[in-house]
Formats: structure tokens, sequence, C-alpha cells
């Protein structure tokens, strides 16, 4: 499975480490995944959603209607 957001579509970036010398290294920054059971009013079920930390504040803060249109276009597994 991708590390990529379900309901945000964020996924990894790159960049560089830098040491105190200045040595550049290549790096991914990984986006902070976490695995979330959420009941969605619209369906009347729950929806197991793989999502950063960023989209749950964002689910808390205007619902959970987005996650039911992608449940709809079956861009998301209802369980």
């Amino acid at each position: 499975m991708a590390r990529k957001c379900q309901v945000t579509g964020v996924g990894p970036v790159s960049g560089h480490s830098i040491s105190h010398a200045h040595n550049k290294s290549k790096r991914r920054f990984l986006p902070n995944l976490q695995k979330k059971r959420i009941w969605v009013k619209e369906l009347n079920k729950f929806v197991t959603v793989r999502v950063s930390a960023s989209a749950l504040r964002t689910i808390a803060k205007n619902g959970t209607s987005q996650i039911a249109k992608l449940v709809k276009e079956k861009k998301i597994k209802a369980r």
C-alpha cells in the first residue's frame, strides 16, 4: 500500500539531510499517516481509512461528508 493519504492525497516529498559540515544527502519526508475507523453518518456505517493527522483534524472540524463522497465513488472501501 502506498504511503498516501486517502482523503487529501498527501504523499512523500523529497529533500536533503544537511549535516553540520553542510554535506547534503537525499532523504524522504513521509506523511504522518494513521489508520482510523470513522463513523460516516451519511452511509450509516464505519469506514476504515488511512489518513494524515492534518486530514483527521479537518474531518473533525468539517464532518465526514467528503469521506462519504469518496466511498460512493469507490475510491475508499467501506466495511
